[in-house]
């Protein structure tokens, strides 16, 4: 493997480190929030750049204005999948930043601005390190898949329809490039995101007797959320990962446009529920309906709606992606350092329903995403580039089994 060794850190070093962070800081300047802009315009912009620097493009259409991006350099079975996504979460109150969201200011060694680190920041430097791929390989045996996906932060549309068309067929592992402070993470919290519907009668509020009142019996059910919480997590707990959790995040309950004389005969609640792997989610479910059950009012309804089913990933330490991230790590004297992530990723798919290894490890803090003034350190985002960079080269040139 020295000559796959030699390759790697010529591939590492060809990665143009000042390329990483003027790409990082343009995609950071196109708004692609969702409702709004959308991904489009990254897009159309992303796509040029890349067949003109000799990748094969291709562009899947999975909503209105949300379109995947494909780039392939090299064509064979048993390739990679470098992942990122080009959408980002709102940028909320203006009143919040301190810089603009979308100027893409560098200050201090940080590139400022949303999506810096979640994930454009982690996108360009899998862009930039596949163009130091070709330049060190030129058109590969194996292909080397970029993977430009829409809706990550949504219900993640974008790798579900990638899936679906075949696109992850034929490869033998993909890396997932989201912030992760450059740790190999092999394991990821699954998800579900369940909707729980109360159902009373309306009334006059001066005489509630005459209806059936959802919000007590909504609240309660609340409520008794703790302590199912309290039991899941004395029942299980990752290294990596941390506790589950159980986190209601909405709560509504109005009569047309709200009023405070009328009693509503609809209330819903909104679950965000976070599991560790081994946790089985139908159990999970069967005991939140004990849960709602046992909250209900007399004349009062309720159930369960699961309308977002994502497990939680492990990948093995001996898997060829793992070994590879991991000696490229130790050929550029980058430390070698386990983690997990502690939310899903559209690697959680790729993992599920397309059976690919994955390793999860990128640049930026994990507690960064989604606040105000986002930023990634400049130096973790050129590391990223060069790890993706010899990472690509020893899969590649890995000589392991071809995908069945």
């Amino acid at each position: 493997m020295q000559d796959a060794q030699d390759l790697a850190r010529q591939a590492a070093q060809a990665v143009d480190a000042e390329e990483v962070v003027r790409l990082a800081q343009r995609l950071v300047q196109i708004e692609s929030y969702y409702p709004g802009p959308g991904e489009g315009p990254v897009v159309d912009y992303l796509e040029p750049y890349l067949r003109e620097r000799g990748f094969k493009t291709t562009l899947q259409a999975v909503a209105p204005g949300r379109p995947n991006l494909i780039a392939d350099l090299g064509a064979g079975p048993g390739g990679l999948i470098l992942e990122g996504h080009t959408d980002v979460v709102t940028h909320g109150s203006l009143e919040r930043w301190t810089v603009s969201p979308y100027e893409g200011r560098i200050v201090g060694g940080r590139l400022y601005g949303r999506g810096s680190c979640d994930m454009k920041g982690g996108l360009a430097a899998a862009i930039v390190a596949a163009q130091a791929v070709r330049k060190v390989l030129g058109e590969p045996s194996k292909t080397l898949r970029l993977c430009i996906l829409c809706d990550e932060e949504g219900l993640m549309l974008g790798v579900k329809a990638f899936i679906r068309a075949g696109y992850a067929e034929g490869f033998a592992g993909a890396i997932i490039c989201e912030p992760e402070e450059n740790q190999i993470c092999l394991w990821q919290k699954g998800a579900m995101r369940i909707w729980a519907h109360f159902q009373g009668q309306m009334a006059h509020g001066a005489m509630p007797y005459a209806g059936a009142n959802p919000i007590p019996s909504a609240a309660r059910f609340v409520a008794e959320l703790g302590r199912l919480q309290s039991e899941l997590q004395a029942e299980s707990f990752h290294q990596h990962l941390g506790k589950p959790w159980i986190t209601p995040t909405v709560f509504q309950g109005l009569a047309g446009e709200g009023q405070f004389n009328v009693i509503p005969d609809r209330v819903r609640v909104g679950l965000d529920i976070r599991t560790n792997p081994g946790q089985d989610h139908r159990e999970i479910e069967q005991r939140l309906q004990a849960v709602l059950a046992a909250s209900l009012e007399a004349g009062v309804t309720a159930g369960l709606e699961v309308f977002e089913d994502r497990p939680a990933t492990e990948t093995a330490r001996d898997a060829r992606i793992v070994r590879a991230v991991e000696e490229a790590l130790a050929l550029l004297g980058l430390p070698v350092q386990y983690g997990g992530v502690p939310g899903a990723t559209d690697g959680t798919f790729l993992w599920a329903w397309a059976r690919l290894p994955i390793v999860t490890i990128g640049p930026g803090g994990r507690t960064v995403p989604h606040q105000a003034d986002e930023y990634v350190e400049l130096q973790e985002l050129i590391a990223a580039a060069r790890l993706y960079a010899a990472t690509s080269v020893l899969f590649l040139a890995d000589p392991g089994p071809l995908p069945t």
